[in-house]
């Protein structure tokens, strides 16, 4: 855990979690490479832009990303937090100076196990940015583990999917990728396979669509490709081809150096 390159100062972090203020990408690092690194770094600095009206330097991010898993494992997660530690919760206007948090943890052993996730209507807010306002996506994922399940998936009021709680979903209806038409945080992992596997779509997936769907699965950049195993009481195939075809093909992108 560094800032900018230098051991943590827990003052500078209690800011981080007091202010809350923030944006972060999460990348999943095999051999000192990157599946969409350059979009990860795009993300970043829209994000900056965004939130701070700041320009952030990706060079130095891949830097302190590479000075952070040097002599490490193979295979390892790293998220990258940007936040300014001089922000104030009553001065939130003030000319920001955005600072970056370079966090690891293990990479999980792949692949996992398929999912359980029960639905909820729910917008998080700003959705297009990855900021770190987890609140309400942690309290939503808390209550589906407490019914029974082992994750959340959002929906509009009229029951539209739009995305899990951190990750993408995608559907097979028997001839082709079905990808949500909705408001939400579009991963890095989704754009790679919308350029990888062309047979597939966008297009609004409502509850009632599920009925027609033959698989469906979550994408992040940590697990990739996994299959869910039932939305809500509606059970769908948690071995069809389809999951494994699309994981290969993700796992067949060659990641950039860091």
């Amino acid at each position: 855990m560094e800032l900018d390159g230098a051991p943590l100062d827990l003052n500078d972090l209690a800011a981080l979690a007091l202010t809350n203020y923030g944006h972060f990408t999460t990348m999943r690092i095999d051999h000192q490479r990157v599946r969409g690194l350059s979009l990860h770094l795009k993300r970043l600095a829209h994000d900056c832009r965004l939130l701070f009206d700041a320009d952030l330097d990706v060079d130095r991010i891949r830097y302190l990303a590479r000075r952070a898993v040097t002599g490490g494992t193979a295979s390892c997660m790293v998220r990258i937090t940007v936040f300014d530690p001089a922000l104030e919760v009553g001065h939130p206007g003030a000319a920001a100076q955005p600072h970056v948090l370079v966090t690891t943890r293990p990479a999980p052993a792949l692949p996992l196990p398929p999912l359980r996730v029960q639905s909820v209507a729910y917008r998080r807010n700003m959705p297009a940015v990855k900021h770190v306002g987890l609140f309400d996506t942690l309290r939503y994922r808390r209550a589906a583990q407490l019914n029974g399940f082992d994750d959340v998936l959002f929906t509009d009021a009229a029951s539209f999917v739009s995305e899990g709680a951190t990750w993408n979903i995608g559907f097979f209806d028997g001839n082709q990728v079905i990808w949500p038409d909705a408001d939400c945080l579009l991963g890095v992992t989704v754009e790679l396979l919308r350029r990888t596997h062309k047979r597939a779509v966008t297009a609004p997936v409502d509850r009632a669509a599920l009925l027609g769907m033959q698989a469906a699965f979550a994408t992040n950049a940590a697990v990739g490709v996994r299959a869910i195993a039932a939305v809500d009481d509606r059970e769908l195939a948690n071995d069809h081809p389809i999951v494994e075809t699309l994981r290969r093909e993700y796992l067949d992108i060659p990641g950039e150096p860091l």
